[in-house]
């Protein structure tokens, strides 16, 4: 059997995180808007992804050729935290995929489908956003919006050391997070600098992997009409992430920018849909990948 390894993960509505590559990335306009408390959120998606996101640098794999299909179910709940609006979430994904690639020079390829790791999620508007009920969120206008975030992801997705593709990491990762926002009557800009930190990887073909953090930035220009359609431009960019197996470094520093679009379209008070797509523009180490999907939300609770 060869001892080698593609470690694979999808990504959708930039909700998706199971790589280190897709957390990076993410493109989620909007995660630090202030929401009513007491406000649930179901969310059912789907996306497509092609290219070499899957790709792990730490491996020497080439001509990497991965599509993903992946659905996922998350759930989320505005809440008040003394006294400042935040929310809590969760997200559970699962994959399919297929690819083919050259592993030490011969060509190889693969079938698999599976859970993903899943992500919980706390965030909390430390500046600008005050919890509000429904009532008083009518009289509310966004000025500028400071937040702060930190998602933990555990290894409970598909891994199997001796194939050659897997859809979970066999690693806790944890990523902290900060968002500003700044409204400009219906324009908001958004930044949002934030680092994936990550536990070793003990089984990773019978050695043990480790990774340096990975720093990333998003940017997102949203433009909101008062029918209750928005569309965002969203951009990002990360670097870092060089891996270190059985205490030897490797080549394996990541760089990417992404640019992407993002469109919601309401259905009624209850529910929205949400269409995104997104490319690579410049990418090193597997990072290149392009994605589209959509994602359907129903809301309800907090006097709505």
């Amino acid at each position: 059997m060869m001892h080698r390894h593609v470690r694979a993960a999808a990504l959708v509505a930039a909700l998706l995180g199971t790589s280190s590559v897709a957390r990076a990335q993410d493109l989620e306009p909007r995660a630090y808007t202030n929401t009513p408390v007491g406000l649930n959120f179901l969310v059912v998606g789907y996306g497509y992804t092609s290219g070499g996101l899957a790709t792990d640098p730490a491996l020497p794999i080439e001509d990497a050729h991965l599509e993903t299909h992946a659905a996922l179910l998350a759930y989320a709940r505005s809440i008040d935290v003394l006294g400042l609006s935040g929310k809590v979430d969760v997200i559970l994904p699962y994959a399919w995929l297929s690819g083919s690639a050259l592993v030490a020079g011969r060509p190889r390829e693969r079938d698999i489908s599976g859970f993903g790791d899943p992500r919980f999620r706390l965030s909390v508007n430390l500046y600008g956003a005050p919890a509000l009920s429904l009532e008083q969120f009518t009289q509310y206008e966004q000025d500028v919006i400071i937040g702060a975030s930190v998602a933990v992801t555990p290894p409970l997705g598909q891994y199997e050391s001796d194939k050659l593709i897997n859809i979970g990491t066999n690693r806790w990762s944890v990523k902290p997070e900060i968002g500003i926002s700044k409204a400009f009557g219906r324009l908001t800009i958004e930044i949002v600098p934030g680092v994936v930190l990550y536990t070793e990887n003990g089984d990773f073909l019978g050695r043990t992997r480790e990774q340096d953090p990975l720093f990333s930035v998003q940017g997102h220009l949203i433009y909101a009409l008062r029918s209750g359609i928005w569309a965002a431009f969203d951009a990002t960019y990360y670097r870092g992430g060089t891996s270190t197996i059985d205490g030897t470094s490797t080549d394996t520093l990541q760089e990417s920018t992404r640019l992407g679009l993002t469109v919601a379209l309401p259905i009624n008070r209850y529910q929205s849909i949400k269409l995104y797509g997104s490319t690579s523009v410049s990418t090193r180490a597997g990072g290149g990948f392009d994605g589209a999907g959509a994602v359907w939300q129903l809301r309800w609770g907090g006097g709505l």
